[in-house]
């Protein structure tokens, strides 16, 4: 035990020699968490110079993402032919982008701007459920709007019965309250954990593959009950996502005019390369073999699937969908 304690002790030594991590700011010993005051984040420079230029990057992003979804939210709000199903699960996925978006990139602007990486334990575990919040319900909502393109593709008939205004209601806030579960149960198992391992954490915010590197290692069967509960639900997720487009991809085929073909394309290829942009940062970032596994790599990853997608999408859905660009257009000009 004490040269497992020693070697992790001169790991993080070794570590914190190399970064910047502000005045007066020392990671604290090994503890438990009854004793932990803050955490450490991972610093995104070691260099003032360059913590500068990660500061006008992360706040150019951001602006891009603030500006880029509140026109569409703003656009579906105000236009009133644009109060359809999908349009309507557009909105409430821009605003989980936003919420995404503002509850991690905030506190590295700060921390940047003023060099320092401190978050205080409650801050941290207050970040770790708002992203874990709007994540799950981006994710959630990205699953309804895959059934939204199916039904209106594969069943246009019964679109009108199946997606009904009240129907849509109750698939968003189901979307949100399994959200909220979710994401209440990831906080409230990851911070009910002995943290041993000291209070250093490999990251820009507080994930929580990094908050558990710090729990003992007699808790594995607890950590591993909920990852393999909220795993099947997001792989079936996915499986739904991919059986939807598989049979949308059939029944556009099947359209004998080109023009057709091309109408039903623009609809679903924003929502597909959204899903695939989302879905692949996420799994790269958390499935990722620990043996490439290094913290500029980890930095990359977690930029990749928690800040450029939310500046993305609202870019990604105006250059297909003709009535979302004329909307934006006409709400920006007046």
């Amino acid at each position: 035990m004490l040269e497992l304690q020693y070697e992790l002790e001169s790991k993080a030594a070794k570590w914190y020699a190399t970064v910047d991590i502000g005045p007066h700011v020392q990671p604290q010993p090994m503890s438990n968490s009854s004793s932990i005051s803050h955490f450490l984040l991972l610093a995104l420079a070691d260099t003032r110079q360059l913590q500068l230029l990660h500061f006008c990057l992360f706040l150019g992003i951001s602006l891009a993402a603030l500006l880029g979804n509140g026109l569409i939210i703003s656009a579906v709000a105000c236009g009133h032919h644009l109060h359809t199903p999908m349009f309507f699960f557009l909105l409430n996925l821009a605003l989980s982008d936003l919420g995404s978006i503002c509850t991690t990139v905030p506190k590295a602007m700060h921390n940047s701007l003023w060099d320092t990486s401190t978050i205080s334990y409650t801050g941290c575990a207050a970040q770790l459920f708002f992203f874990a919040f709007f994540i799950s319900a981006e994710y959630s909502l990205l699953t309804i709007m895959s059934y939204d393109r199916y039904v209106s593709i594969c069943k246009p008939l019964h679109y009108g019965t199946l997606l009904g205004s009240r129907a849509c209601a109750h698939m968003a806030a189901a979307a949100w309250a399994s959200a909220f579960l979710s994401a209440l149960l990831h906080t409230a198992n990851t911070f009910s954990l002995p943290l041993c391992h000291g209070n250093v954490l490999g990251q820009f915010f507080c994930e929580i593959p990094q908050i558990l590197k710090l729990s003992c290692s007699k808790s594995y069967l607890r950590k591993l009950g909920v990852s393999v509960v909220i795993t099947s639900l997001a792989f079936g997720c996915f499986v739904f996502i991919v059986f939807s487009y598989v049979q949308i991809f059939r029944a556009v085929l099947k359209i004998p005019s080109e023009q057709g073909r091309h109408k039903a394309f623009s609809t679903c290829l924003p929502h597909l390369a959204v899903v695939s942009l989302f879905l692949s940062t996420g799994i790269l970032a958390h499935l990722k073999p620990s043996s490439i596994s290094s913290p500029s790599l980890d930095l990359a990853l977690s930029v990749l699937y928690s800040v450029v997608p939310p500046a993305l999408n609202p870019l990604i859905y105006s250059l297909r969908n003709q009535e979302l660009k004329a909307a934006v257009w006409t709400l920006m000009t007046g």
